[in-house]
């Protein structure tokens, strides 16, 4: 009895052994370990990735936080330079104020000062003038009717340097 080979035969027999020397060379647990540890890889990456999204999270809303807080900081220095404006005007209103009280003080002590020395003069003039008058009159004291009209001169002169 021969044995016949046909195509199908071999080609079976061939696929075989082939499996049967991938079995014999652990080629499937080869497989399986490189899926396993391509998988183990995968999983750190995912759980690298997780982590790393998880800190840009945090900083975020740390940036988020710091940005609130620099916003209120910028109110709150907006807020005071306002009120450091209307205080410091409020000052200078009334240092203003107080100035110009001093100065209009100043004006009426001296225009006070200056009446003071108008009159002064006024009178001294007046004195001088009723001074020359009665030396006048001293001196020309005559009698009748050109003493009289001395002295009325001597008077109206006085009263002229009085007015």
């Amino acid at each position: 009895m021969a044995v016949e080979f046909d195509a199908t035969l071999v080609a079976a027999l061939g696929f075989a052994t082939f499996i049967g020397g991938m079995i014999y060379l652990k080629v499937p647990s080869m497989l399986t370990k490189a899926l396993d540890d391509q998988s183990a890889k995968i999983s750190k990456e995912l759980a690298e990735a997780k982590r790393l999204r998880e800190e840009a999270q945090a900083l975020y809303q740390s940036y988020q936080a710091q940005q609130a807080q620099a916003a209120k900081n910028a109110a709150a220095i907006i807020a005071k330079a306002e009120e450091d404006a209307v205080r410091l005007k409020a000052e200078a209103e009334a240092a203003l104020d107080k100035t110009i009280k001093a100065r209009a003080k100043q004006a009426e002590e001296r225009i006070a000062r200056a009446e003071q020395a108008a009159l002064s003069e006024v009178r001294s003039a007046a004195s001088l003038a009723a001074i020359k008058v009665a030396e006048t009159v001293m001196k020309s004291s005559l009698k009748g009717k050109a003493g009289e009209t001395l002295v009325a001169n001597g008077i109206a002169t006085i009263e002229a340097k009085f007015n």
